[in-house]
């Protein structure tokens, strides 16, 4: 393994110690004023963006063998399903919960707004940290002062539909394995996330997270802020509703519909 991974590794897990331990420390001071619940989603939404930032470099500007970037997305995911303890970090999920009532609109709409604060931060963090030049791939990455081009590399609709299909699948796997013990259940929405990079991760990356996509793609030349919008944000949000709507209207009506005797109609005349 090389020192850049290592160096990548270590990063990772230093931004997740910080985001533990803000998440232990709110839950302390902000105990019984409400504003907890705020507090761990800036924590995790900071976590998740910032994680994702350096796996993105490690990938795109490091080439590590894709291997070893689908590993990494895999142990991400799950380090992120075992840390968050209910954060959503994702504004289509607080659009999910939002529509069946788990969420206020106005609990939703701070949430959100803390997702994206979030995302910003996490942006100007990440910069802090390669500007240090910790490993020769910092180093190289701040010689080119930060850029990135589009991950976008397919026709805008088509990108679109990646997006959608990525969070359809996401969200459809985060919802039929709510009955599974927790322990199961994070390896299986990893394993959906992971393959969701895989299919998709070509054409734009496989973000499927408005507000992640906000931190590490729109800063990138090579799109209009227009075309990120339609990728990065209709695209999932279309998606998780397709989702919800799926498993909360249609398949309960089609089993419903298949449960029903069938009763003939009566011939006339009897």
């Amino acid at each position: 393994m090389s020192a850049d991974v290592l160096v990548s590794l270590a990063v990772f897990a230093g931004f997740v110690a910080l985001s533990e331990g803000a998440r232990r420390c709110s839950a302390i001071v902000l105990a019984g004023t409400g504003l907890s619940v705020y507090a761990r989603e800036l924590a995790c939404t900071f976590q998740l963006c910032c994680c994702t930032h350096e796996l993105k470099l490690l990938s795109e500007v490091g080439g590590v063998a894709p291997r070893i970037a689908l590993t990494c997305t895999y142990l991400a995911s799950v380090v992120h399903a075992l840390t968050f303890r209910g954060a959503l970090a994702n504004p289509s999920g607080v659009l999910a919960h939002a529509y069946r009532a788990r969420l206020s609109r106005g609990a939703a709409l701070r949430r959100v707004a803390c997702q994206f604060a979030a995302a910003g931060a996490a942006r100007a963090a990440v910069r802090a940290v390669w500007s240090l030049g910790g490993s020769a791939l910092h180093a190289r990455h701040r010689l080119l002062g930060y850029h990135c081009s589009s991950p976008v590399r397919a026709p805008l609709l088509t990108a679109t539909l990646v997006e959608l299909a990525c969070a359809f699948a996401i969200q459809t796997a985060i919802t039929h394995t709510r009955a599974l013990e927790e322990k199961y259940r994070v390896h299986a929405v990893a394993a959906v996330i992971t393959s969701a990079v895989y299919a998709g991760g070509r054409w734009t990356g496989a973000v499927s997270n408005p507000a992640l996509a906000f931190s590490t793609q729109f800063p990138c030349s090579g799109s209009s802020f227009s075309d990120y919008c339609a990728v990065y944000w209709l695209g999932p949000l279309l998606g998780t509703t397709a989702s919800v709507l799926l498993s909360d209207r249609v398949l309960p009506r089609l089993r419903r519909t298949a449960a029903s005797p069938w009763r003939p109609e009566s011939r006339k005349g009897q």
